[in-house]
């Protein structure tokens, strides 16, 4: 799939929206498609409505909705790739420089970093694990959730779904799906 590099898939952003799913990058197929998370094999529609943030399952191309219930979408880098891994280190800080900068301009409450080896790498924390972080983004607390690209087998469904819903408990988003509830959480993965 030939995507330029010029396109950008564009973010699901307002201002003072409770929690703003960010991702490493676009995938090819979502910018293609000008969706977020619309590779098929993509887990984050599924996990997003198992975690309680959606009351079904979105379709990518109803992203929008998000906004309705305080919830948006963005990514550190904006330059969309096969796979996150031919992004350079000088990519990720300079996409980490420039979410800040978008972030504080919006203000949300909470950043839900979709996975913690991009964030690593764009903040330069190489110690940092999944949960809640000391430190904040453009002014956004920071909650690290496992990626949920088909490719992080170390995460089943239920597992993605907890960590998602742990993360939705502590920004204080109401369970809109009524499957895994408030907790308490089964431990899901090692930490």
């Amino acid at each position: 799939m030939t995507v330029p590099d010029t396109a950008v898939l564009p973010d699901v952003l307002d201002e003072d929206l409770r929690v703003v799913f960010v991702g490493i990058n676009p995938g090819l197929t979502s910018a293609a498609a000008g969706h977020s998370f619309h590779t098929p094999g993509n887990r984050f529609w599924p996990a997003l409505h198992r975690a309680g943030f959606t009351p079904r399952q979105l379709r990518a191309e109803e992203e929008r909705l998000l906004l309705g219930w305080g919830l948006g979408i963005t990514s550190i880098v904006r330059r969309p790739t096969a796979r996150a891994a031919q992004l350079s280190r000088d990519e990720l800080v300079a996409g980490g420089r420039d979410l800040a900068e978008r972030v504080g301009a919006i203000r949300p409450r909470w950043l839900a970093m979709l996975g913690v080896t991009g964030y690593r790498a764009a903040f330069g924390l190489p110690r940092a694990r999944l949960g809640p972080q000391d430190a904040t983004i453009g002014g956004a607390r920071v909650w690290v959730v496992p990626n949920p690209s088909g490719l992080n087998a170390h995460f089943p469904p239920r597992a993605l779904a907890v960590e998602f819903a742990r993360m939705r408990v502590a920004a204080g988003v109401p369970d809109r799906s009524g499957i895994l509830g408030d907790g308490p959480f089964p431990d899901s993965a090692p930490r």
